[in-house]
């Protein structure tokens, strides 16, 4: 039970984002860091995104009988009631967000509950369901972390938090439609209408290259702003620019699974190395 349990919050997308929520926090503290605050936001955030995930899985319940990698599940295979599901979610989300309030600061409480509905209410209960747009509206939601673990230390939201979240937003949907063509079928057969099901492969991999490149301007941006140093503009110009002409190459790739299965590596190394590069090379005051 208990590793159900775990399983039902998501812990891979949980991880990528707290090192995103970290990432966060660390440049906004430009190296004085108060320990105990970050304790308290990253406990709160990684409890508030549990939630969040908590609830998809109970709402998609019935879609994850038809997909082969969700099929085995704790909620399709039986081995926990809903309503339990259901109150595990709205506990974990009641303990997030009243730490976020007490304990960090009710900016950050505002900031994670917007995350939760988005993810909650706006992607799963509406959009998953029903239009193609859900990933990228989705991506709201999932770019809150380092956005709190900003406001946390700042307790506004100004041009840092603005280019964090861009970050975040704009590395969404192309990781997720790079998922999404490796599993084009499974998600047709599950009823999904995600972008690669509903408006084809190829004009998936053209939607991809605007936000990739926008990604790079992003990046430059929290160099511009002195966030952060030039190693972290080398690394990452060179990281996204090599994304972006992966991405290019894929209009005409000949094996769309192998070119999707690499340009899924591309985001998600992007994440982890981009953001442990920001930490590192992060402006001192």
């Amino acid at each position: 039970m208990f590793k159900d349990l775990v399983a039902l919050t998501k812990p891979r997308i949980i991880r990528l984002n707290l090192i995103a929520a970290f990432g966060g926090f660390w440049v906004a503290s430009h190296w004085h860091i108060d320990w105990w605050l970050l304790a308290w936001m990253l406990l709160g955030t990684t409890l508030t995104m549990a939630a969040a995930c908590v609830f998809n899985n109970y709402w998609d319940r019935d879609f994850d009988t038809k997909m082969a990698r969700t099929q085995d599940r704790a909620l399709p295979q039986g081995r926990l009631k809903p309503s339990f599901v259901l109150g595990y979610s709205i506990v974990l989300g009641v303990l997030g967000l009243g730490i976020l309030y007490v304990l960090v600061n009710p900016l950050s409480f505002w900031l994670g509950l917007l995350g939760m509905f988005v993810y909650g209410v706006v992607y799963t209960i509406w959009l998953k369901r029903s239009s193609t747009w859900s990933t990228s509206v989705g991506g709201i939601s999932g770019a809150m972390p380092p956005v709190i673990g900003y406001c946390a230390v700042t307790n506004e939201v100004d041009a840092g938090a603005w280019i964090l979240f861009a970050l975040l937003f704009l590395w969404q949907p192309p990781h997720f439609w790079s998922l999404t063509i490796r599993r084009v079928e499974e998600y047709r057969a599950a009823g999904f209408p995600v972008l690669p099901v509903v408006k084809g492969i190829l004009r998936t991999k053209w939607q991809m290259i605007p936000y990739i490149a926008l990604l790079l301007v992003a990046s430059i941006l929290l160099y511009t702003y002195d966030y952060v140093g030039i190693f972290y503009l080398v690394l990452s110009v060179v990281i996204v620019g090599a994304w972006l002409l992966h991405a290019i190459s894929g209009l005409r790739a000949k094996d769309t699974d192998k070119w999707a299965k690499m340009d899924f590596l591309f985001s998600v190394n992007y994440l982890m190395v981009m953001f442990l590069v920001m930490i590192l090379d992060t402006n001192g005051v």
